[in-house]
């Protein structure tokens, strides 16, 4: 689902990705945990495409990325790819339904199908109650749910997530955890998170630990899953 080959990024000099190679298949939780500077979020950005790597190859669900000019990767990002943040941006302004519907009329999807698509998921995430509230008047774990329906919007081929339950308290923290596993049972979901979080890294299918730019652990393929 995800493979980056020989993936090299410098800001200045300073190299922070040092040849990176990754498989994640389809339907895998995995967890990328290093001390910070270790490159984590960078490598994160670019398998997201939010960035370019200085050199290697990035393919996401078949497609070769690096080719693409930016409005290309912008559509491919869009349809492609479900991003949740730490802190989860979601616009002060619209209610949680119109957050999640958001990424759908970007994508062109008239307002109907984009309406019950967005109802749908914040049903199947527990916020159906929640529909006309803003994101002042949701709790943090709240705000995080329709963050994730938002990333689910477009039926995403990947998940990417930074550090998502570092604003939450423990319950909420451990209902997000538990959130990312459905997600995967229920749908098929392809998800790789960044975490400093010990207990989510370890229960997830695979664990990468990321050191000084290169992976030091972790990046053998699961057995038994399919591409």
């Amino acid at each position: 689902m995800i493979e980056t080959h020989d993936i090299h990024k410098s800001f200045g000099p300073l190299e922070v990705l040092k040849g990176i190679d990754l498989t994640v298949k389809k339907g895998e939780v995995v967890t990328i945990v290093g001390p910070s500077g270790a490159g984590k979020t960078t490598l994160l950005q670019i398998m997201g495409t939010l960035s370019r790597p200085d050199r290697g190859t990035v393919t996401i669900d078949g497609v070769p990325v690096q080719g693409m000019n930016d409005r290309e990767l912008s559509r491919f990002r869009n349809r492609k790819i479900g991003f949740v943040f730490q802190f989860h941006h979601l616009l002060p302004e619209f209610t949680a339904l119109e957050n999640v519907m958001i990424p759908a009329f970007i994508a062109g999807r008239g307002r109907s199908e984009s309406d019950r698509r967005a109802r749908e998921l914040l049903d199947m995430l527990g916020m159906s109650h929640r529909l006309t509230h803003k994101p002042a008047e949701l709790s943090g774990g709240e705000q995080q749910r329709v963050a994730v329906a938002r990333a689910l919007m477009n039926d995403p081929a990947v998940l990417l997530a930074d550090e998502p339950s570092g604003n939450l308290d423990t319950k909420n923290r451990e209902e997000l955890h538990r959130l990312f596993f459905t997600l995967r049972d229920t749908l098929g979901q392809t998800i790789v998170i960044v975490t400093h979080d010990e207990q989510l890294a370890e229960t997830a299918d695979r664990k990468i630990e990321m050191l000084d730019g290169r992976i030091v652990g972790g990046a053998g393929h699961p057995s038994g899953k399919e591409e």
